[in-house]
């Protein structure tokens, strides 16, 4: 009888206590999705994170990304890359490991950036004096509109890929060998 009422009580308790408890909601989706590229290059791991923005008809760059200013490349956190072994980076020699990889758009050329800071939000906190290496590559203009912002690796050979950037009618690409 002891046991019956212990549980009657404890049954009460609990029917009592649970209004309060709230389900945990999920988080919203982001409006700009992550993306993640990655390759080999002989023994070597590539791998690039990125936020892929859209354009939802919007002007993109020289408007939205302002030519000669430091981009995130991507939305939300820096754009990483993370590389298991040396390479070259645009024929620059990169050691092993994870960079944040800036852009400084303009109409006809870009330049890249790596740099050490990691986990930024955005291009805000960004310090020219943790780049590792920086490289200018010229601008293609597709025919074909790129809805959402794409970074691709795509493979030559074993030891060769290019990196590219696609966004709107943009499209920039250099290579990394190993």
């Amino acid at each position: 009888m002891k046991t019956i009422v212990l549980f009657a009580v404890s049954l009460l308790l609990v029917t009592i206590a649970l209004p309060d408890v709230k389900a945990q909601s999920l988080p919203e989706p982001r409006q700009s999705p992550i993306g993640l590229s990655r390759t080999m290059l002989g023994d070597t791991y590539v791998k690039v994170i990125y936020g892929r923005p859209y354009v939802r008809e919007r002007q993109i760059f020289g408007s939205l990304v302002p030519f000669g200013e430091v981009w995130r490349t991507g939305a939300n956190e820096s754009t990483e890359i993370t590389l298991t072994g040396d390479v070259y980076f645009d024929s620059m020699p990169l050691p092993a490991g994870t960079y944040s990889m800036f852009t400084i758009p303009g109409p006809d050329e870009w330049v890249v950036i790596l740099n050490k800071q990691l986990g930024l939000w955005g291009s805000y906190a960004y310090n020219a004096s943790y780049d590792v290496l920086r490289t200018r590559v010229p601008v293609n203009q597709n025919d074909e509109k790129s809805e959402i912002f794409t970074i691709s690796l795509d493979n030559k050979n074993d030891e060769t890929a290019m990196l590219i950037f696609q966004w709107d009618t943009t499209r920039v690409e250099l290579p990394i060998r190993k």
